[in-house]
């Protein structure tokens, strides 16, 4: 079916074509009871705004691009919900892109919601180059880094403070008693990795402890059960007595190696500590003791600073820092 064009609509209501923009965009100009025949002509004919022509003539769109590393972990999908609540709320649309940690596949959705002029781009970067959403925060869009600090480029971020949530596992992985700890995780490319994995050395620095590092590729529980096995499979007095994971997602899968393929017992043989604190944290088989991240306070932080800055006349940049909290529950030892 051909489309209903704003010429037709015009006709269809005995109305000039400015009289039916004027209606389609909202204006107050025209008499509600024109208004009226307009709205219906365009019921009748079935006609559809052309928004992309709106938003060239505007220069913007009404929508708002956020680039995560993985949608299908729980931790980031709280993350999309809490700005798409915010959108909501600032009458917004929220597009959603999945980078899979993939630096080129980054690039990509931030070009294309670039290219669609979104009101504002919200990314969680992969890479430590930030030099393209820089240059494009610099030709007037602007950018919002979320869980990733800005590091000297000249964005605005909220993130977490992961170096602390790294030394709060620790610490609470020492006062249980546990004198063998690990870490399990990566790619620590990542900086949300390579900044608990920070923390958690500090922690265990100047004790005389080991902190050995089974790198995995992937935040998955996948990856988490394969370093499991590994690490199950190793003699009694080599085997950690404690793993603190990079996220909740590889402590699950940990927590599954070691109820599928060996006698030990959690916390009292090997105690887990997960990161972000997903909502089925508790409802593992032994509830999961996590480092609690605020994802949907992320997400609607970051969207509310975002348009703040935009309303804003300065050039001024913010960075959001919201503390971790530990969440004790069955997984690890009681102190």
């Amino acid at each position: 079916m051909a489309k209903v064009s704003m010429r037709e609509v015009a006709d269809h209501a005995g109305v000039s074509v400015g009289t039916v923009s004027h209606v389609v965009n909202g204006s107050s100009k025209v008499a509600a009871s024109t208004a009226e025949k307009v709205n219906e002509a365009i019921d009748e004919l079935g006609f559809v705004r052309n928004a992309a022509a709106r938003q060239l003539r505007s220069g913007h769109s009404s929508s708002l691009g956020l680039v995560v590393l993985d949608t299908s972990n729980p931790f980031f999908a709280s993350v999309a919900h809490g700005a798409r609540q915010a959108c909501d709320e600032s009458g917004l649309s929220l597009l959603i892109g999945d980078s899979g940690t993939d630096e080129a596949r980054e690039s990509k959705y931030v070009d294309l919601f670039a290219e669609q002029r979104v009101n504002g781009l919200l990314v969680t970067p992969t890479g430590s180059d930030l030099s393209q959403l820089e240059s494009i925060a610099g030709r007037g869009t602007p950018v919002m880094l979320v869980d990733r600090a800005s590091n000297g480029y000249a964005l605005s971020s909220v993130t977490v403070d992961n170096v602390a949530g790294g030394r709060m596992a620790l610490d609470h992985i020492l006062a249980g008693g546990c004198m063998r700890p690990a870490f399990i995780g990566g790619p620590q490319s990542l900086p949300q990795v390579a900044d608990r994995l920070l923390g958690a050395r500090e922690r265990v620095a100047g004790s005389g402890l080991d902190l050995p590092v089974f790198g995995t590729e992937e935040l998955t529980i996948l990856a988490g059960r394969n370093a499991g096995e590994k690490v199950v499979a190793l003699p009694d007095g080599e085997r950690p007595d404690a793993v603190f994971c990079a996220n909740d997602l590889l402590a699950v899968g940990f927590m599954q190696a070691v109820l599928m393929f060996s006698d030990l017992r959690i916390p009292d043989d090997i105690a887990i500590v997960g990161y972000d604190d997903i909502d089925y944290a508790f409802s593992t088989i032994v509830p999961l003791t996590s480092v609690r991240q605020p994802a949907e306070l992320l997400g609607r932080t970051a969207v509310e600073t975002l348009l703040q800055e935009n309303a804003s006349v300065s050039s001024e940049h913010h960075d959001r820092e919201f503390t971790p909290e530990l969440v004790v529950r069955g997984s690890t030892r009681p102190i």
